[in-house]
């Protein structure tokens, strides 16, 4: 049988208005549970304002960036665009390849030409941006074909042949980020910030690079 078993008639009767009470106790506090809750949510979930608090994006919560170098920064001014017109790439990479060659009085090279070098997410992280030696150093590069330009002049290299294809959004943004940094930093007017080609007969930084959406980033000095 179900039930409580009792031999005392009015013990039942208590019994019974125990669970009577207990019920309707109980029925109550589920509905006082249901207050405030939206018809999406059950009552022991937490709030969707709580959870999306809890998993924010990180992308959310970047940290500033300076690019500070090793040593005392020097004067620069002029900001140099390149593509390294490979579809793969990074710091290490590029590094073993320049150290294989030499200047125009048979010099080898000290190694990579750049200052910075941004991924594509071949061979560096999508939109990763390193500093090489010759940024932290503060010496002068070897990426325009003039010594002028070189000397006064940051390389920054983006890994992708852009004459085929663009820059990936991820590398668009952080190559606003590094060059409104830099310009900020040290200066330089949009009219200072080139393409490889401004300065050399070349097609880098390639037709596919949008060099004019950066321009417009910084004070016309």
């Amino acid at each position: 049988m179900s039930g409580i078993q009792t031999d005392n008639p009015s013990a039942a009767k208590t019994s019974r208005g125990r669970r009577w009470f207990w019920l309707v106790g109980s029925c109550g506090l589920f509905s006082a549970l249901t207050l405030g809750f939206s018809d999406d949510r059950v009552p022991w979930m937490i709030s969707r304002k709580v959870a999306e608090g809890l998993t924010v994006s990180r992308t959310q919560a970047v940290p500033e960036v300076t690019w500070s170098a090793e040593t005392p920064e020097s004067v620069w001014q002029y900001l140099v665009i390149h593509h390294s017109g490979t579809r793969e790439g990074s710091v290490q990479s590029i590094h073993r390849e320049h150290r294989q060659r030499k200047d125009a009085d048979g010099n080898p090279w000290l190694g990579i030409a750049y200052h910075f070098v941004i991924g594509n997410g071949s061979g560096m992280s999508d939109g990763a941006v390193e500093a090489t030696f010759r940024w932290k150093e503060q010496l002068h590069g070897a990426h325009a074909g003039n010594s002028w330009i070189n000397s006064k002049g940051i390389g920054i290299c983006l890994i992708g042949n852009f004459e085929k294809e663009p820059p990936t959004k991820l590398q668009l943004r952080a190559l606003e980020q590094l060059v409104t940094t830099l310009a900020t930093r040290h200066g330089i007017p949009r009219k200072r910030l080139i393409g490889h080609s401004s300065v050399r007969s070349t097609a880098c930084p390639g037709r596919l690079f949008p060099l004019e959406r950066f321009r417009q980033l910084l004070p016309e000095g």
